[in-house]
C-alpha cells in the first residue's frame, strides 16, 4: 500500500453520480464504501461503490491538492480523466486489492 496517499473517483451503477475522494488508505476506504460502513453519507445515499479511477500519491498533501483539482473541474473532465484510465468504466476495486 501507498504510503502517502490517493485520489478516486467512485460511480453508480449507472455513472449518473460521482464522487471525488481523497484517503491514505484506498483499499479500507472503498471497502467502506462498498458495505455502505456510513449510511448518511453521499456515496451511500447515491449508491456511488463502484470504484472507477485512482491516482496515488507520495504524500498526502499532493493527494489533496489534486482531489481539489479533479473537484474544481466539469463533469466532463471528470469524465474525460476515467475514461483516459478505463473506457470501460469497470470496477477497478480487484486492482487495489493487488495493489
Amino acid at each position: 500500500m501507498v504510503k502517502g496517499g490517493a485520489i478516486y473517483i467512485m460511480a453508480n451503477k449507472s455513472h449518473s453520480t460521482l464522487y471525488t475522494g481523497v484517503t491514505s488508505d484506498l483499499y479500507s476506504r472503498v471497502v467502506e464504501h462498498k458495505q455502505k460502513i456510513h449510511p448518511k453519507s453521499f456515496t451511500a445515499k447515491y449508491n456511488c461503490n463502484k470504484l472507477v479511477y485512482f491516482e496515488s500519491f507520495h504524500d498526502i498533501e499532493e493527494a489533496i491538492a489534486r482531489e481539489k483539482q479533479i473537484k474544481g473541474g466539469s463533469r466532463a473532465k471528470k469524465i474525460a480523466l476515467i475514461e483516459s484510465m478505463n473506457p470501460e468504466w469497470n470496477d477497478l476495486f480487484e486492482k487495489v486489492k493487488e495493489w
